[in-house]
């Protein structure tokens, strides 16, 4: 019988739910957020959003609950890009979410001075995404997700709605979007 166990190490288990919203399909991005709610790592569990935004005047900015989780995700997991520098600023939030994948999916991120809100809604249907470990000769990690896809998305910051909205985008042989959920995300080493 085959082994049904993966011999890989488990980094991370959690939910990486993602917002890219643009003015006009192929456009530049209005808004680029990645928001992590970590079950496991070796940083421990936690969330982290990772933002920049026409409503951060286009600086990049970053909220956690724990700031060893921050960091260590930007050492293993997000090591390029603008999420990547380990010398931008943290802020303490506090997350919270409610909804569901039927109608609308809402996370909130409360700091001293400012409130945001992202929802999605008008879900596709969803499916896995799986890349192997040592797949990509620059990244030793492979990871697989549940994506569901979303059609609209909204980020606002205190009050302040930002511009643009998702748009479809192919993944393989599925149409997703620029905006969605991945759930039961794992990161697996060698």
């Amino acid at each position: 019988m085959a082994t049904q166990t993966d011999p890989n190490q488990v980094r991370l288990t959690g939910e990486n739910q993602y917002m890219r919203l643009h003015e006009e399909e192929g456009g530049p991005m209005t808004t680029r957020c990645g928001h992590w709610r970590v079950l496991f790592s070796p940083a421990g569990p936690g969330h982290v959003m990772f933002l920049r935004s026409d409503v951060t005047d286009h600086q990049v900015r970053i909220y956690t609950d724990s700031q060893a989780l921050a960091r260590w995700l930007q050492q293993e997991i997000v090591t390029s890009g603008e999420f990547a520098d380990q010398t931008l600023d943290m802020t303490a939030a506090r997350f919270s979410r409610m909804g569901d994948t039927q109608s609308f999916w809402t996370e909130m991120v409360e700091t001293a001075s400012e409130h945001i809100v992202l929802t999605w809604r008008d879900f596709g249907e969803p499916f896995v995404i799986t890349v192997p470990v040592g797949s990509d000769p620059n990244r030793p990690l492979g990871w697989s997700s549940v994506f569901v896809p979303a059609q609209s998305a909204q980020l606002s910051l205190n009050g302040k709605v930002a511009v643009g909205r998702p748009f479809p985008e192919p993944r393989a042989e599925r149409l997703s979007s620029t905006a969605g959920l991945a759930l039961s995300e794992t990161w697996l080493r060698p």
